[in-house]
């Protein structure tokens, strides 16, 4: 079985509906995935804009979520995560929020199957988690969602 990122809110390729951006309620969507491979420890969920007029733009890092997990539901986070800092300067979701007039961003979502568990603390940084993460990513899923303002 693959492991697959889904939300009822968005299709892959499709718009980010406003109550999960900066100009809405800033609501993580709801998440569904399914195929979770044999032997994983724990479940990493990242959101990150790689159209951001700098860089890419860190939105999400969530890392310690179950595997028997298999449902975020909007706004809410599973018992037990733990929670990054993302390019806001905020530990958390931090919802879509291109520059107003630009084309729409793409917002990757990111779910990673991790064969070990994190030793990270909350608020760590995307650079901190991808290090931690090496060489124990089994599976990874993506969903893409866009949004312009």
């Amino acid at each position: 079985m693959t492991l697959r990122l889904t939300s009822a809110l968005f299709a892959d390729g499709e718009m980010i509906p406003t109550r999960s951006s900066c100009d809405g309620e800033d609501l993580s969507p709801h998440l569904v995935w399914t195929g979770v491979p044999a032997g994983t420890a724990e479940l990493v969920l990242t959101m990150m804009d790689p159209d951001a007029p700098s860089a890419t733009f860190v939105h999400w890092l969530l890392w310690g979520v179950q595997p028997a997990t298999h449902e975020l539901e909007e706004g809410m986070l599973p018992a037990r995560a733990h929670q990054g800092t993302n390019g806001f300067g905020r530990r958390g979701y931090g919802g879509p929020c291109p520059p107003k007039g630009d084309r729409p961003h793409r917002y990757v979502f990111t779910l990673s199957a991790l064969s070990s568990t994190l030793a990270l603390p909350d608020g760590a940084s995307a650079a901190d988690l991808a290090a931690a993460m090496e060489g124990s990513v089994i599976e990874a899923a993506r969903l893409t969602g866009r949004y312009a303002r």
